[in-house]
């Protein structure tokens, strides 16, 4: 789950990261006065939404005096931000956030995520952070370096010596603490990614979180009950909101062949062969091992109701989940949301037979498929 940035800074700061004063606006009026009360003669006015690239895309501005402040919020309020990894769609921008203006000397990248490969927590840190990060990262590699740490242990002086090192900092002290404070956040917080870019080094020599970036792992949400309040459900696809309130991992692609898989492996390799075959998955749709017919139905209604999609492909392997909970499924969904679209299914496994036949039955037009290669061959033939 993510969350805003003006929230990720409230998190980070409890734990003792330093961030700038800021104030959260909804109206350009609110914004004036926010930048009114920080004081100073320079703000910077922060588009809120869930996507990086905003610097790039306008939606941060310096500000030189209250009028500036207040015209800028109003040409990001209730406009659309698209930024990389928006889609050219983008996202309605309903708040900002005013921060002081600061002396900064430099700009880095420090971020905190899970390590597979290491098996840890681990920073990665780069002493060229800001809004070109993606293309030191293309051209210049060796620039952005991981430092994994022992989860059970905390950041000593041995790690704060190489990340001071290798962002080009003089006070190790002052790294490690922020370091300490970050680590103890993602932990704490049960994170996925903490990421600050840019970190910045002020003119005085402090350092501080000009940007921040968190998300939690959906996983401990239950633990973590201020940060799942902090969910705004405005910055999230209304098909994926619906989608988790039944349990099913949903989200949203730009293809047109709809897809409903059960199990994360197998909804991979259904997408990859729709793809090796030449056309586009519309989503990625796990049902998971514990599926109930309410939760196949609304699966089906998500696919049905999607006007991008031209073809649903059903690829079920049924060991824990059974083949004629999906068929019910099917036969429920079609009372609200017919089938107007093909259907291929490929129901293999446990109750294959009773799946089958309950579809038969009921005489729906579905494309029957006997293994995957099949089943992807049909699908891109009917949205053909």
């Amino acid at each position: 789950m993510n969350i805003h940035e003006y929230q990720a800074k409230e998190v980070l700061a409890a734990f003792g990261v330093p961030v700038p004063r800021g104030r959260l606006a909804r109206t350009a009026d609110e914004a004036a006065e926010a930048a009114r009360e920080l004081g100073g003669e320079v703000w910077a006015v922060k588009a809120q939404i869930y996507a990086g690239g905003r610097g790039k895309a306008g939606g941060v501005r310096v500000c030189h005096s209250l009028d500036e402040v207040r015209e800028a919020a109003g040409m990001l309020l209730g406009h659309r931000l698209v930024t990389k990894q928006t889609g050219p769609a983008g996202r309605l921008v309903s708040k900002v956030y005013v921060e002081e203006g600061l002396d900064i000397r430099r700009e880095f990248y420090l971020s905190l995520l899970v390590d597979r490969d290491a098996e840890a927590v681990a920073f990665v840190a780069s002493p060229d952070g800001g809004m070109d990060i993606e293309q030191v990262a293309a051209t210049h590699p060796e620039r952005i370096r991981s430092l994994p740490v022992d989860i059970e242990r905390d950041v000593g002086r041995p790690e704060a010596e190489r990340l001071a090192t290798h962002l080009g900092l003089a006070d190790v002290e002052a790294c490690g603490t922020l370091a300490r404070a970050l680590f103890r956040a993602f932990v704490e917080r049960d994170c996925s990614l903490i990421e600050l870019n840019p970190l910045a080094e002020l003119a005085d020599g402090r350092l501080l979180a000009l940007d921040a970036k968190l998300a939690v792992d959906d996983n401990a949400l239950f633990r973590q009950p201020e940060l799942a309040a902090m969910r705004d459900p405005e910055e999230e696809d209304p098909r994926e909101a619906e989608a988790a309130r039944f349990g099913l991992n949903y989200i949203q692609l730009d293809g047109d062949i709809g897809c409903m898989v059960n199990g994360a492996g197998l909804a991979m390799a259904t997408m990859d062969m729709v793809k090796l075959k030449g056309a586009s998955p519309a989503n990625f749709l796990d049902v998971g091992g514990g599926v109930t017919e309410e939760a196949v139905a609304e699966a089906f209604r998500l696919l049905f109701s999607d006007a991008h999609v031209k073809a649903v492909l059903v690829n079920i392997f049924g060991g824990i989940v059974r083949c004629d909970i999906i068929a019910r499924g099917l036969l429920e969904a079609v009372k609200t949301h017919p089938m107007r679209v093909p259907v291929v299914m490929r129901l293999v496994g446990t109750n294959e037979e009773e799946g089958q036949r309950l579809v038969r039955e009921a005489g729906l037009d579905v494309r029957w498929a006997a293994d995957l290669d099949e089943a992807a061959n049909m699908a891109v033939e009917a949205v053909r």
